[in-house]
């Protein structure tokens, strides 16, 4: 069974990741906190990722790839200390990240990045462009975590032609706490950019699964009225939505 790596995988995302992917890969999750899973074949290591010293040392060597998770509360202000701050977290880790699994030899890093790298196209899950949003639009952004994400996406690439690391960007939809059917009734955007957790699963195993060197794709659930469009992943990773809104809301 292979081993793959989630740093910073003790949020929503990386819970959800950590069970869905258990019964095929090893997960070793590093972190500051214990997310405290009590699941077979997933194990917690602390571990700082604004310390590429801390993330070399507890990565197995031959892990079959990374998962860059690094998240929190976000909040886009220019303030000079929350730059600071978000651009350590967004940005120099994600180097460390990438630079980790060069001198490991690790062959694959997956950047969790996000919708929000074009969120001046989009209003309450609509798209504003008369089409779907693809990742053949020029990035624009409502605030510094859209533009640390993409600016991280850019950085992958770079290590991937200059370096001959694998890397692949999954901008996430909306992967909520809470996608109870209630949650979808009270929040209308999310029934146009929600992603579901077996989709989230789908995604990112076919993400590790791939041949390909590079790609940059949106991960949303075929919603109705979806911002984001999915052919890219569909023709490249042959994804297919497993589980959409309008089912949660059928339920």
């Amino acid at each position: 069974m292979e081993t793959i790596v989630l740093v910073g995988g003790t949020g929503t995302v990386g819970q959800a990741l950590a069970k869905g992917l258990s019964s095929l890969y090893k997960v070793i999750i590093l972190d500051l906190n214990d997310p405290k899973i009590n699941q077979t074949n997933v194990y917690f290591q602390y571990a700082n990722a604004l310390s590429k010293n801390e993330l070399i040392q507890h990565i197995p060597s031959n892990s079959a790839a990374l998962i860059n998770l690094l998240n929190t509360n976000t909040q886009n202000s220019l303030d000079e200390t929350r730059f600071h701050e978000m651009t350590d977290l967004f940005f120099r880790s994600s180097y460390n990240v990438l630079q980790a699994a060069v001198e490991k030899q690790v062959p694959k890093v997956i950047f969790a990045s996000s919708n929000h790298v074009t969120d001046r196209y989009e209003e309450e899950g609509k798209s504003q462009l008369k089409r779907e949003i693809t990742t053949d639009d020029v990035p624009k952004s409502k605030g510094l975590y859209g533009v640390l994400k993409y600016a991280s996406e850019q950085l992958g690439m770079l290590f991937s032609e200059q370096k001959n690391l694998s890397v692949v960007n999954i901008r996430i939809g909306s992967f909520p706490k809470d996608a109870s059917k209630q949650a979808l009734i009270e929040n209308k955007r999310l029934q146009h950019t929600l992603l579901t957790e077996q989709d989230l699963i789908q995604y990112f195993r076919l993400a590790l699964e791939s041949t390909r060197k590079t790609g940059t794709y949106y991960a949303v659930s075929d919603n109705e009225g979806k911002p984001w469009s999915t052919d890219g992943v569909e023709k490249e990773l042959h994804f297919r939505s497993l589980r959409n809104a309008q089912d949660v809301l059928k339920e």
